[in-house]
């Protein structure tokens, strides 16, 4: 009996990792094989942060009634006297083992948590997984015994249970992580569309997709071909596609789609040219947009570098790749006054010249205002 419940409760442990809430199929099984009232698994996989994260509890059946339970959050839950890390690890335990009763606080815990919770007779097991996480995994019945058969699946599906808990620790750090980075690259503004050969948009993520379908200024044609609304751009689009489709080892194309609010698009030959379930991209695009206004880029350039507004704005043209002959007459200046604002810029912000420049700006934190 134990060999073949254990075998159904292993997949959808292990498929469990994956749903949302977590191990839902598992617990359900779990009760089933034991016929039990009640399954649940609770588990402390963060040493830090906040109260709530510190503790997962998941179960299948009727859980406590709300008064009762939360008389155990407001009041019992100080004073629980469950041995949980004393348990030995990987042993079922039954009730009788874990409170002993005649001692008026285990005799409170019964009569005002389980008995009124319908878990007059239980059995638990404690999980220890080697980076530090601990779990409980019970199971509850309001009448009846459990059969002895049932400590012996407990135990079995014990280094499994461990195995999992450890792997979902191990996932919620790596999707914490990848949060964190897709966060930061959606306040980078970044997006990407894929092209084929011939220039049609093959795929796009939300922020390409959105721009795409925007009155701006690229665009999807009817053939599915990225295009340009303005003729000039819509001609360097064209002829940097036709490049970079014909030669994978052509250097990548850089084109100025906006100026205010600023977007661009750097065209990449992919580099792929074996797909899976549809047709490996011939060109990458990767487009940046720039929510803030120029006059909130000026002013935040003048607070981090401590320039003039002048200066910042000159600043501003310099690092979005204009020469200081083309940003001179667009600011209103001279070009010897350019220079000299340059100078200024160069020496307050460390620059060398005007790569140096660019590299302090788009390596600052402005990026990710």
């Amino acid at each position: 009996m134990t060999g073949e419940n254990l075998a159904a409760l292993v997949a959808p442990l292990i498929e469990g990792l994956v749903e949302d809430p977590p191990w839902g199929r598992f617990l359900d099984a779990l009760r089933t094989a034991v016929a039990a009232d009640y399954a649940s698994l609770v588990f402390r996989p963060l040493p830090l942060g906040t109260p709530e994260a510190r503790v997962i509890h998941l179960y299948s059946g009727q859980p406590s009634p709300p008064p009762v339970t939360r008389h155990y959050r407001e009041n019992l839950y100080l004073r629980d006297p469950m041995p949980y890390h004393d348990m030995a690890e990987g042993r079922s335990y039954r009730l009788d083992e874990l409170l002993q009763f005649g001692e008026p606080a285990h005799d409170a815990y019964l009569a005002q948590l389980l008995v009124p919770s319908g878990m007059n007779h239980l059995r638990m097991i404690r999980l220890a997984e080697k980076g530090g996480l601990s779990g409980w995994i019970t199971v509850t019945r309001t009448e009846g015994e459990f059969a002895p058969a049932v400590d012996g699946l407990l135990e079995a599906i014990a280094p499994y249970a461990r195995a999992a808990l450890g792997s979902f620790v191990a996932l919620e750090r790596e999707r914490m992580t990848a949060a964190v980075a897709r966060e930061a690259v959606r306040r980078l503004n970044f997006g990407w569309l894929t092209l084929d050969g011939e220039g049609r948009v093959l795929d796009a993520d939300p922020l390409g997709a959105q721009m795409l379908a925007s009155a701006g200024p690229i665009a999807r044609a009817k053939d599915g071909r990225l295009t340009a609304r303005d003729p000039a751009l819509r001609r360097q689009l064209v002829a940097a596609i036709r490049e970079l489709a014909i030669d994978p080892q052509a250097r990548p194309r850089a084109l100025v789609l906006g100026r205010e609010p600023w977007l661009d698009l750097l065209l990449v030959p992919s580099g792929q040219r074996m797909g899976t379930t549809q047709a490996a991209p011939a060109i990458v695009g990767y487009l940046h947009a720039d929510n803030w206004s120029s006059a909130d880029r000026c002013d935040q350039l003048a607070q981090l570098f401590d320039l003039a507004p002048s200066e910042a704005r000159l600043a501003l043209a310099l690092s979005r790749g204009m020469s200081i002959s083309e940003a001179a007459p667009e600011l209103g200046l001279t070009v010897e006054s350019a220079r000299t604002y340059s100078k200024r810029i160069y020496a307050k912000t460390g620059a060398r010249g005007q790569a140096d420049l660019v590299r302090f700006i788009h390596r600052s934190v402005l990026v990710i205002a």
